[in-house]
């Protein structure tokens, strides 16, 4: 159990960060890396989940920008999901961690299909269950995909990692002025429209009491470090909580 009393979290990770200093692709080093990390808040004690998003191979919005059909282009999107989860879970069990990957589009020679029971004997047996292919269909985010996922499996928290550490009221590498939020409200971040997650995924995490953290997952070891209270980070929850 983490510092902040966390027996269970899904853990986000946006699929940009498995590129490394790369500008497209799987950067085996990063995956390696941040496998370590994960293996790291395991033995804690933690029950993990993860969802792993596709930007890094293809995003279906930026598709559907470019003339593609969006339905068409949310489906590709969900597609580089599983290959980023498939990279996560052979990274994970080089390292003796044993991982199932269930993805929301049923692709039964590469991964189980999303079955909650399933998914929730896996973490008691202690394995990391990757959830792939966001909520299966269109026009929904990997954003979404988490929350849905950390809903369904009674998680105490939803980390996402990604490049900057925190919620900023602009965007701190354009604004040097940018002041970062040490808390928030979920009713703040949907009313001011700040880019923390899209506003369905912090609803749905506002409805269920899921405390939303944001941190860099790019510094090492900072998974650790927000779980234990020492790390930089901005937490979404409930006014008063």
């Amino acid at each position: 159990m983490s510092a902040n009393g966390y027996r269970r979290i899904l853990l986000k990770l946006s699929g940009e960060v498995l590129m490394g200093d790369q500008s497209f692709g799987i950067d085996p080093e990063t995956v390696a890396r941040v496998a370590e990390e994960v293996k790291a808040a395991k033995d804690t004690g933690l029950e993990i989940c993860l969802v792993i998003g596709g930007g890094n191979i293809f995003r279906g919005v930026a598709g559907a920008s470019k003339g593609m059909d969006r339905a068409q282009a949310d489906y590709m999107g969900m597609l580089a999901t599983v290959m980023n989860a498939l990279a996560m879970q052979n990274a994970l069990e080089q390292i003796g961690v044993q991982t199932r990957v269930q993805s929301a589009i049923e692709m039964d020679k590469v991964c189980e299909p999303v079955i909650r029971r399933r998914a929730e004997r896996h973490l008691e047996k202690g394995r990391i269950v990757i959830f792939a292919a966001g909520v299966g269909a269109p026009y929904f985010t990997t954003d979404s995909g988490a929350a849905l996922r950390a809903a369904e499996m009674k998680c105490d928290a939803l980390l996402k990692g990604t490049s900057v550490d925190g919620v900023y009221d602009a965007d701190p590498k354009k604004v040097p002025t940018a002041k970062r939020y040490d808390t928030l409200t979920y009713d703040r971040v949907l009313a001011d429209n700040l880019k923390v997650m899209d506003a369905s995924a912090v609803a749905l995490c506002r409805d269920n009491e899921i405390p939303i953290v944001v941190f860099s997952i790019r510094e090492q070891g900072n998974i650790l470090k927000v779980l234990d209270g020492t790390g930089v980070s901005t937490v979404v929850k409930s006014e008063g909580k």
